[in-house]
């Protein structure tokens, strides 16, 4: 075949099966549609109106009826709901609130996030569509617009995430492993990945749209987001390796020190090193990085220290030493002598896990879910020293373990030593104690756990935690230690729970004032209903035909409408139609001229001698006093009076008419704020 004809033959590109329109589109649609007419119509009204005999007749009650008043008061609910009660409720967290820091102080603005647990298939499993959707869409929002007051409102220096960034994300297949449930085998790399974006379009789009501009005395600004959770990977031996590398690769590593304004930082993913206290056979590569970076942790630890102070004081972050062997006793006076003394800074533990606490230990008056057990008798004023409703439980199960155990707590606050603070997450509700029995600096570990701050994890406010923090540098150049801290006018921490918006409660405001909307508006159509002469719809005529129509009542005869000769004929055209079935006949000398017609006018009654048009809305013949001709033809015209509304057809229409009105402006501004964020 030559080219030209293989030209000519090439299959067409069109696919004649296209997939039908997704029900976005088919909304998107039905928006552009219902805007272009609602344009539509305001023009017309515009045209067509008279304005000086509009403002002639306008008057108070016209404007504030009862569908206006609602519909004004859903726009305000709905402004409350979606946009004043964020803004109110970080106004009362903003830094300058309840810093108590010196006039002269500048301190670096922290906050810790904790578990956001994006959801996805495994939270709800089995929730049908499209309850499914709305919740993952609407927990998103809520995410993001927390996220974005965090930026716009306080603009922290540094952001850490506490771990659990997604729900299944240990479920996801990675290329060289899959889930040990088979359930969600389905959900593969691309799925991850998927699920990766959504994370980065509710926090980093939102980070880089804030701007990395330092605030005054500050070196920059910092998000972390290394610090993994059992959702993010499992826990202990039910951890995947492919998975942690797959969540290190893209969130960096889960171990890792930051010096943070005169403050270390140690990042530890104690979901793996969990594995080292678990019993059976349990792969070494699980726990054993974590292990070594806590092995390393003292000579790491002053490393980083000594590289911020040597920045701070302006000198090279990096000392050169001459090449020479020294003696471990040596080594302390041989960097006294080069000016590198070992600084020390405060210590803050960050893990995902809680440290080990014994069952019942109180987690405080901030705990929202279970708050303290009242005092038994009268004269106690302080707190129960053991309380189990209002501790966090010790216990464990698949995949997840409450607190860490007593062997591997006290494993990582030896070897790290000088812990002032720590930091977690998991629990998704607020607990706030003191450890006395480890190795700590001053009077022990306060630890503080993180609540999450998604409205879906079980707690009806959300929050985070805010952090300032102030250590300045001596005349030396060195900070305040850990010991030092014990001094109470040598803080160096202020912390501050920040609550975002009661979620739940703002949906059942919602559906509160949609039932009363109903009742009221309803309650109106039954008044109107009484009394017709109040309602403008009672007195809308319905639509009546221009011209008088009769209906047939009983089978009519058509032979009643010819006669004479054009009945005849019409009987011999039936003849011969049914005689030309078996032989066919000549056509007449008079069927082939266009001239000659028949002598009774097409079978119409020749009692008409003037045009037809004279004749509109002919009613047959004669009736009888029933309304019937001899043939039994009803006569009889609709009647010319119109139709008006009363009893249930009334009420159906003003309630009908009054719903749409209020749904349609609360429902487009409900969506305008949902699509403005």
């Amino acid at each position: 075949m030559s080219r030209r004809m293989s030209h000519m033959y090439k299959p067409s590109s069109r696919n004649q099966f296209r997939e039908p329109p997704t029900f976005a589109s088919q909304s998107l649609r039905f928006v552009k549609i219902y805007s272009l007419r609602s344009w539509t119509r305001l023009k017309h009204y515009a045209y067509t109106t008279d304005f000086k005999t509009l403002a002639n007749t306008w008057n108070v009650r016209r404007v504030f009826t009862v569908a206006n008043v609602l519909t004004a008061l859903w726009i305000l609910v709905l402004y409350w709901g979606e946009r004043s009660s964020f803004k109110s409720s970080f106004k009362s967290c903003e830094w300058s609130n309840w810093e108590t820091w010196p006039s002269d102080a500048i301190p670096h603005h922290l906050v810790f996030l904790a578990d956001p647990q994006l959801i996805d298939p495994h939270t709800y499993p089995g929730r049908p569509w499209p309850l499914s959707t709305l919740t993952i869409k609407h927990t998103d929002l809520y995410l993001r617009r927390g996220f974005q007051h965090v930026q716009k409102r306080l603009y922290p220096d540094t952001i850490f995430f506490l771990g659990d960034l997604f729900d299944g994300g240990r479920e996801w297949s990675t290329l060289s492993s899959k889930s040990p449930e088979e359930q969600w085998h389905k959900y593969g790399m691309a799925y991850w990945l998927k699920e990766y974006d959504r994370f980065g379009r509710i926090f980093f789009k939102n980070w880089i749209k804030s701007g990395s501009t330092p605030r005054l005395g500050q070196q920059g600004r910092k998000l972390i987001t290394s610090l993994p959770g059992n959702h993010d990977l499992g826990f202990g031996s039910g951890i995947q390796i492919p998975v942690r590398k797959r969540f290190n690769a893209y969130f960096g590593d889960g171990n890792r020190i930051d010096v943070i304004a005169n403050h270390t930082f140690i990042s530890l993913d104690t979901v793996s090193l969990s594995a080292m206290d678990q019993q059976g056979i349990i792969q070494e590569d699980l726990w054993k990085p974590t292990e070594d970076f806590l092995g390393n942790i003292q000579a790491n630890r002053e490393r980083a220290v000594t590289r911020e102070v040597r920045r701070q004081a302006g000198k090279p972050v990096n000392q050169r030493y001459k090449h020479r062997i020294l003696e471990e006793e040596d080594l302390k006076e041989a960097l006294s002598q080069a000016g590198e003394e070992p600084s020390d800074m405060p210590t803050i533990l960050l893990t995902h896990v809680p440290l080990y606490r014994a069952p019942g230990t109180p987690c405080g008056p901030l705990r929202e879910h279970w708050p303290p057990t009242p005092p038994s008798s009268k004269g106690q004023t302080e707190p129960l020293e053991h309380d189990d409703r209002n501790a966090i439980r010790v216990a464990a199960g698949h995949q997840y373990q409450n607190v860490l155990t007593d062997a591997i707590t006290k494993d990582i606050t030896s070897k790290i030593g000088d812990i002032s603070w720590a930091f977690s997450g998991d629990d998704h509700d607020y607990c706030e104690l003191v450890h006395k029995s480890y190795p700590s600096a001053g009077s022990g570990i306060r630890e503080i756990t993180v609540k999450s701050m998604s409205w879906a994890m079980g707690v009806r406010k959300p929050g985070f935690l805010m952090l300032s923090m102030w250590n300045p540098l001596d005349e030396k150049r060195a900070p305040s230690t850990s010991a030092e801290k014990s001094d109470t006018s040598r803080q160096t921490i202020q912390t501050h729970l920040c609550l975002l918006p009661n979620q739940l409660s703002i949906f059942i405001r919602y559906a509160t004032l949609a039932v009363l909307t109903i009742l009221v508006l309803l309650a109106r159509a039954a008044h109107l209903t009484l009394h017709p002469e109040q309602s403008a719809l009672a007195n809308e005529a319905t639509a009546e035909p221009l011209l008088p129509t009769f209906a047939d009542n009983k089978k009519v005869d058509s032979s009643s409408f010819f006669s004479g000769a054009a009945a005849q004929d019409m009987k011999s055209s039936s003849s011969a139609s049914h005689g030309a079935s078996q032989h066919l006949s000549a056509r007449s000398s008079n069927a082939r001229t266009r001239s000659v017609s028949p002598s009774a006018g097409y079978g119409l009654k020749t009692q008409y001698t003037t045009p037809l048009v004279q004749h509109a809305g002919y009613r047959g013949p004669a009736k009888d006093d029933d309304g019937e001709d001899a043939k039994g033809v009803s006569t009889a015209f609709r009647s010319g009076k119109p139709k008006r509304r009363r009893g249930f057809r009334l009420f159906a229409a003003e309630a009908r008419r009054a719903l749409i009105k209020v749904a349609v402006v609360a429902f487009g501004f409900w969506f305008w704020l949902v699509w403005k964020g």
